[in-house]
């Protein structure tokens, strides 16, 4: 049955997926965002289509609109934005939560939070679980985008007891593909544009910090199935791909790939940077029936794809 959903950073990477594949199953979907890092190239090709509305608007601040779902995506995800204005980027995961679980309140309306791993921190326990309840810095640079998320979480989870709304929280392990900003300091990303310009790659530390790369078709698909599971389940459920590899297989794989003659470089590891990240994806198998199906060289093909021809189209090319 169609429904009227909204997507809150519906411009963003995830979000503009996210909005594509409902307007493939019919609903009518409202996509929300303030630009901050989302981009209108990303729903270009979802502007002509009368099932979709774009509305300009911050989380930080009420809206009422509506609606029969809400995917709650909105945040700057990629160290590099998220601590550019790290009070904003609390604000967005707090006020934006309490402001969207408002408005499922008022019209009764199925939530879900698209949560993330770092909630997990620098993990003491491999894989993990969704059981395991973290080991994060509370007053590190990191920290406004890792407590802002649990802090939604405690939300979510307060309005699902106390006014027994229904909520879903997904935690998002590393995710890539086309739309990704080009210039979010995520590995994926950085290594791919380094590649394809012939510039030496960037890793920190000594490359041998590992993680799990999830292709965006593969994590929306579990979202959207997360969203239609039964009532009670609520999550978190993890969702990623396990297969774990480390940073600089991953920068030698693109290398390949691209046929790129970049060079690898080596900085000093970041404050609280992750050294492990693996998803334990048990729950989702089991309750969702899910499990990512696109192979790493698959994915990064098409990644490949849409930053050689975004680079072609800036002149931006090696």
């Amino acid at each position: 049955m169609s429904k009227v959903i909204l997507v809150t950073g519906g411009s963003g990477f995830l979000g503009s997926h996210l909005c594509s594949r409902l307007l493939q199953e019919d609903h009518e979907v409202l996509c929300l965002d303030n630009f901050f890092t989302g981009n209108k190239r990303n729903i270009h090709n979802l502007l002509a289509n009368r099932n979709f509305e774009l509305i300009r608007h911050d989380v930080t601040f009420p809206i009422y609109l509506e609606v029969d779902q809400i995917y709650n995506l909105a945040c700057p995800a990629s160290p590099v934005h998220y601590q550019f204005d790290p009070v904003q980027t609390t604000k967005t995961s707090v006020h934006g939560a309490i402001n969207m679980l408002g408005l499922a309140k008022r019209v009764k309306a199925r939530i879900l939070q698209a949560s993330t791993s770092e909630v997990y921190g620098d993990p003491d326990v491999h894989p993990q679980t969704e059981e395991y309840w973290g080991h994060v810095n509370p007053i590190g640079p990191r920290s406004c985008y890792d407590e802002g998320k649990r802090c939604a979480e405690t939300l979510f989870f307060d309005y699902h007891r106390q006014h027994q709304l229904e909520i879903k929280v997904i935690r998002i392990f590393n995710t890539y593909g086309p739309r990704m900003h080009e210039n979010d300091g995520r590995v994926v990303s950085n290594f791919i544009v380094q590649a394809l310009q012939n510039r030496p790659i960037t890793l920190y530390g000594d490359g041998c910090q590992t993680r799990s790369f999830c292709y965006v078709d593969d994590l929306i698909d579990g979202m959207v199935r997360m969203m239609e599971s039964p009532v009670d389940l609520t999550g978190p459920v993890n969702l990623g791909n396990p297969n774990e590899l480390t940073i600089r297989e991953l920068a030698e794989t693109i290398i390949e790939m691209t046929g790129s003659s970049s060079e690898l470089i080596f900085l000093p590891l970041p404050a609280d940077d992750p050294k492990r990240r693996q998803p334990n994806i048990d729950k989702a198998s089991e309750e969702l029936g899910w499990k990512p199906n696109v192979p790493l060289r698959q994915g990064l093909e098409k990644t490949i794809e849409y930053f050689d021809q975004l680079l072609n189209e800036r002149g931006l090319h090696g």
